[in-house]
């Protein structure tokens, strides 16, 4: 039976929070609360305290010289590898291409990822408690962009020794993440990997996040970003489920959709208003799926970074910035991809090119939409292995 929207057992937040089983995460304080110097933030906000909780496979060579951050997607955490269990509700999000002998070769890389500043996964974040006030920040945790959060895993390089990275990796807002190390730390990426992403956040991008936040901020358990305290079946589940659902509409493709779905019902034809296709317990299902993972103000601050992500701010244009790219870099496009099309990965890649750079471009054929660059690993394995080798 497809779980309705009105399920009691899902909690206000699906935020991981100390007391929990740690699963594979690992935390490390890079700011020191008895400097006086706040974390100050691009948008002017600041946080007195940051806590980053990260995930590594593999082993450090003695002089860091094997060091590959990968950076995750708008819901993805930490657990870019591994299987789930107890504090670690989902498996790695790209499994099949970080392990012993996969293109992110565990047995001769260190792979570093942490989950984002403002994310819900044990980084500092909403759902994290405020240290003036013990209770978590809510409404009061501040917008926070792309480039807050590289800096912020920066200051976790620092603190694991790790001068430069062999290379730095992500698809979608971790490409944006990736493109902006590039971009703010040169000299600290050996060699970049971008998959379905941009130089900037498009109009249609930004016109699918608000919807998404407005249905979150449109739900009533949402109390204005202040519902920690609420009991289970109390939070702001239900706006959080349909963003997820209009975000995963864009994530596939129509292609993808027909062939599975097509307009087969989930029982009898009945003339109600309620579920009747397929698809719509499909939708139905990876909402509240997500709600039960997922805090929905983290969700809109980390929606939000990826509407404000623009190489160009501050850098006079998109070429301006392109040029402070030293690494070579691969840059990948799923041809299917309606929410981050390919034109997008050409014009990066083209940027980059006309100041100079060194480009590796794979194009992936695949129906699957922007997921393509989650689910295709086999079509990126290849070229990411050979680039990464000879880089």
């Amino acid at each position: 039976m497809t779980p309705s929207l009105h399920d009691h057992d899902i909690p206000a937040s699906g935020a991981w929070r100390p007391g929990r089983p740690p699963a594979g995460r690992r935390f490390a304080t890079v700011t020191d609360p008895t400097s006086g110097r706040p974390f100050r933030l691009e948008g002017g906000g600041t946080l007195t305290e940051v806590e980053v909780a990260y995930e590594t496979f593999g082993e450090m060579a003695p002089d860091c010289s094997n060091a590959v951050l990968v950076c995750h997607a708008l819901t993805g955490d930490a657990h870019v590898s591994g299987r789930s269990g107890p504090g670690q509700p989902t498996p790695g999000w790209w499994d099949a291409l970080v392990g012993p002998g996969l293109p992110l070769d565990t047995d001769r890389w260190f792979v570093v990822c942490t989950n984002v500043l403002g994310g819900c996964q044990g980084t500092t974040g909403p759902a994290s408690s405020e240290p003036a006030t013990g209770r978590p920040y809510g409404s009061r945790f501040p917008v926070v962009s792309i480039r807050d959060m590289v800096r912020v895993q920066a200051l976790l390089a620092d603190h694991l020794g790790i001068r430069r990275w062999r290379a730095v990796v992500g698809g979608s807002m971790g490409g944006m993440q990736a493109l902006e190390w590039a971009t703010m730390f040169p000299d600290r990426v050996g060699s970049l990997v971008v998959a379905s992403t941009t130089a900037a956040a498009s109009a249609q991008q930004i016109a699918w996040s608000h919807i998404g936040r407005m249905a979150i901020q449109a739900d009533p358990r949402f109390r204005g970003g202040d519902y920690y305290d609420a009991p289970d079946g109390d939070g702001p589940h239900r706006g959080l489920a349909v963003a997820r659902m209009c975000a995963q509409v864009t994530y596939r493709s129509d292609e993808v959709f027909t062939e599975r779905f097509h307009r087969t019902l989930l029982d009898r034809l009945d003339f109600t208003l309620g579920p009747l296709f397929d698809i719509e317990g499909y939708l139905d299902y990876h909402g509240l799926k997500l709600a039960r993972r997922f805090d929905a103000n983290s969700y809109i601050r980390l929606n939000r970074a990826m509407d404000l992500h623009d190489v160009a701010r501050g850098r006079g244009s998109t070429e301006a910035a392109l040029a402070r790219i030293s690494a070579p870099a691969l840059v990948a496009a799923v041809r299917s991809d309606g929410l981050y099309p390919p034109i997008q990965q050409h014009v990066l890649a083209d940027g980059i090119r006309s100041v100079g750079g060194e480009v590796t471009w794979v194009d992936i054929d695949s129906p699957h939409g922007h997921d393509g660059f989650l689910i295709e690993t086999t079509q990126l394995s290849e070229p990411l292995r050979t680039f990464l080798e000879e880089t």
